[in-house]
């Protein structure tokens, strides 16, 4: 199975201008709790999770005036849709990543896999192991 099979295709996303009270917005609207940040090429340059919103910038005092790109996450992880659906999720076991961007052929965002994504239609050990992985303790310092 490859990525193209179990993607969300044509995810809400945002430029790195917008405000993080309109990409909250959207994400409420979307009922999703994580927005790829593109550039104008619309290529993947971030993401902002809901988490980034609070921890980021409602916890440290900042305004919903406040850009994305202030809190977003720069080091995003994007696999292909021709990828295969294991390769995929060893890399966000890997990354200890519960989404990744996926990108088309010119580098432009084309889609999202989330572990949800993964529950749904992979195998039951991939699930497991993915879970497993993602959930282990991080030696990264959180905010919250």
């Amino acid at each position: 199975m490859q990525v193209n099979d179990i993607m969300t295709r044509y995810p809400a996303c945002c430029g790195p201008n917008e405000t993080i009270e309109a990409a909250a917005k959207l994400m409420a609207e979307r009922s999703v709790g994580s927005i790829p940040v593109l550039n104008e090429a619309e290529e993947p340059i971030g993401v902002v999770t809901d988490r980034d919103i609070c921890c980021g910038a409602v916890a440290e005092g900042k305004g919903g005036d406040t850009p994305v790109s202030e809190v977003m996450t720069t080091d995003v992880l994007t696999v292909s849709q021709d990828e295969d659906v294991s390769s995929c999720c060893k890399k966000m076991e890997q990354r200890q990543v519960r989404r990744v961007v996926v990108t088309d052929e010119d580098g432009k965002c084309c889609g999202i896999v989330a572990q949800a994504d993964i529950a749904r239609d992979a195998s039951g050990e991939e699930t497991g192991d993915l879970v497993q992985e993602i959930s282990r303790p991080s030696s990264k310092s959180g905010c919250c």
